[in-house]
């Protein structure tokens, strides 16, 4: 039973060199277009587009509808940024009181000086200036819905002023633990 695989092929081959009849590929071709027609799909004409363009902008209208925040009160919708007024905008001698007490205010902000044993003090007098600033914020934004009013400009200077001899207390505080901690590390020096 063995066999020479080299005669093997060379008939093998002679047998695959057969061609196929002349317009099979054709009738093929018919045959399965008759089994499995093609079916033409619809273009886009211009009405398909005109409703796809009217429920995209449908589905984009209620998104931001949905999606913008209310205010509860009377369901108006809130703007993200508020342009708001400041004492400046009221007038130039309000302006230039608004900018003495903000200088004096940054100036005794860059003058204290924060230490690990001050830490609680600090931290305290902080807390308070961020409510005082909180404070400050929604009285501009009522200067700004309800434009100028005596209360509110007076209401802006005060805060001003507290925050103000805040920040003076916090240095008169500090200065009395630097010395009181000098005069007990005077006194433990000398015993």
């Amino acid at each position: 039973m063995a066999q020479d695989i080299r005669e093997l092929l060379k008939n093998d081959l002679k047998k695959t060199q057969e061609f196929m009849p002349e317009n099979h590929q054709d009738r093929f071709l018919k045959k399965l277009d008759i089994a499995l027609p093609v079916k033409k799909k619809p273009g886009f004409n211009g009405l398909n587009i005109a409703a796809s363009t009217i429920i995209l902008l449908g589905l984009c209208f209620g998104a931001f509808k949905y999606f913008q925040p209310k205010n509860p009160v009377n369901n108006q919708v809130i703007s993200k940024t508020i342009e708001t007024k400041s004492l400046g905008d009221v007038s130039p001698g309000l302006k230039k009181v608004e900018d003495y007490y903000l200088a004096t205010i940054n100036l005794e902000l860059s003058k204290m000086k924060y230490t690990p044993e001050t830490k609680d003090v600090f931290d305290g007098y902080l807390k308070q200036l961020d409510i005082l600033n909180k404070e400050y914020e929604n009285l501009s934004v009522e200067l700004t819905e309800n434009g100028p009013s005596e209360l509110t400009v007076n209401a802006l200077i005060d805060n001003l002023k507290y925050r103000l001899n805040l920040l003076y207390r916090l240095r008169e505080q500090l200065n009395e633990l630097n010395a009181s901690k000098s005069t007990f590390n005077e006194a433990s020096q000398s015993i």
